[in-house]
């Protein structure tokens, strides 16, 4: 169902565009270039456009309110004031990052330190 509402409410939005850019403004826009032998006249036209950004409006409010109510019937009930269980019974949790223990770690891997080289005699 959700997805058939999602499709329906993109063929609208793209069929609004549409219409809105097909509308004549007052510097002259994509609805401007008819001439006189066009289809509606400029009235019957701009009734019909006028008309249709409406309702397609409309229907792009309706099925946006229709997706977000049946987004929230799929989550459960939320609240931030209650708390959840930090881990269940057989994991622990992680152990919080020291840099000095992360430093030791890499000491131990490197191996024990290096004897100093003998200074040289003086003569």
């Amino acid at each position: 169902m959700q997805s058939v509402l999602i499709v329906i409410h993109i063929l609208i939005v793209i069929a609004l565009v549409a219409v809105v850019l097909l509308q004549r403004s007052e510097g002259g826009a994509l609805g401007s270039g008819g001439g006189t032998s066009s289809f509606m006249t400029g009235r019957g036209q701009a009734n019909a456009l006028s008309r249709a950004t409406a309702i397609l409006a409309t229907m792009f409010f309706v099925t946006s309110l229709l997706m977000s109510i049946i987004a929230g019937w799929s989550r459960g009930s939320h609240s931030i004031l209650v708390k959840e269980p930090a881990a269940p019974a057989g994991q622990s949790a992680p152990e919080p990052i020291n840099p000095g223990n992360i430093l030791d770690q890499l000491k131990q891997l490197q191996g024990p330190p290096a004897a100093p080289a003998p200074a040289a005699p003086k003569p």
